[in-house]
């Protein structure tokens, strides 16, 4: 038989395979890795929304891009310490596209760094 032909009952190339989740977390890593800022919006109860900002260089004074943050969106908002994640701005509503649109206008990352999550 010709090692081409595949018949049903052989499993012989079940070891290999294409692995979808490997290929794309590699590439998630190639371009931007342990530099993406990640913009997540998370639902509270009913209509309430809280946004997320994750992953920015330490060397920025979070509390000062916070307000500036909220004094531009007109939203409350905090820093919270993560253990596992590290500083982490929290802002009231869904402010995903107006922070990406921030980031980018004052330069803090660059187009490709940013990850945008949520609904």
């Amino acid at each position: 038989m010709s090692a081409d032909v595949v018949l049903p009952g052989d499993i012989s190339n079940l070891g290999v395979g294409f692995d979808p989740l490997a290929d794309s977390a590699g590439a998630d890593e190639g371009n931007a890795g342990e530099d993406a800022v990640h913009i997540r919006v998370q639902q509270r109860n009913g209509r309430k929304s809280l946004t997320t900002v994750q992953g920015l260089k330490e060397k920025y004074d979070y509390n000062k891009v916070l307000k500036a943050l909220k004094k531009e969106f007109c939203c409350n908002g905090t820093v919270v310490e993560d253990p596992e994640l590290g500083k982490v701005i929290q802002l009231q509503g869904d402010q995903r596209k107006n922070v990406q649109d921030f980031l980018l206008g004052q330069k803090l990352v660059k187009k490709d760094q940013i990850k945008i999550h949520g609904f």
